[in-house]
């Protein structure tokens, strides 16, 4: 599926300044929708915009990894950002690279984005419920279940552990607007990547964490 349309970076909204960079791979990159707007980026921009000036910029690609990613930002100029939303991992999984090697390029990311764009707050996304995917036929699905909720569970308390990061799931609580609903009803047509609902409840999560006060 072609990755979603639109601006890549802007500003818009009224009020204090909030500089946001998105980085990430495919899901970053809006793969599942039309359009930004529609997408991590746009869902999250609109939400913080409501009562500051935005200033965003995308930095994700279809079928990125995390050291791919962070090879690309070392490329590319410094410039001042508050807050990161990472928005990768999965690729890195389905490709078998071990935990702690997993866990080091996370790392790595956290590293480069903190030294060359300033970052104030890293807002790290969890991997999401991918033994749920319609895409993926079982026991392949049930493999990869198993295994990505064993590298969430180790980001999470590696994430936590830092005063800078918050971490964000893609679990479903009683109240939330997805509570209950299957994922081959919100998943994009591919069954893989995420569609207009998922990004919509994931910008919020991610709105929620990037208005945060640094430690």
């Amino acid at each position: 599926m072609p990755e979603a349309v639109g601006p890549r970076s802007g500003t818009t909204g009224l009020g204090p300044d909030l500089r946001l960079l998105v980085v990430g791979d495919s899901s970053g990159a809006g793969v599942g929708v039309a359009t930004q707007d529609q997408a991590l980026l746009g869902q999250t921009v609109r939400r913080l915009a409501l009562d500051r000036r935005v200033f965003f910029r995308l930095e994700a690609r279809h079928g990125s990894t995390i050291p791919r990613l962070v090879r690309h930002l070392r490329k590319q100029d410094p410039e001042r950002f508050d807050v990161a939303i990472t928005a990768i991992g999965v690729n890195d999984i389905t490709a078998g690279r071990a935990l702690d090697d997993w866990l080091r390029s996370f790392a790595d990311l956290t590293t480069v984005l903190r030294e060359r764009f300033s970052v104030q707050r890293i807002v790290i996304s969890g991997v999401p419920p991918v033994g749920q995917f319609p895409a993926i036929p079982n026991p392949l699905r049930w493999y990869l279940g198993r295994r990505t909720r064993r590298y969430d569970r180790a980001l999470k308390e590696w994430a936590t552990s830092m005063e800078d990061v918050t971490y964000i799931d893609f679990k479903t609580r009683r109240g939330e607007p997805l509570f209950g609903v299957p994922i081959r009803e919100i998943a994009a047509s591919d069954g893989f990547h995420p569609g207009p609902r998922i990004y919509d409840e994931w910008g919020r999560r991610a709105a929620l964490a990037a208005a945060q006060e640094p430690a």
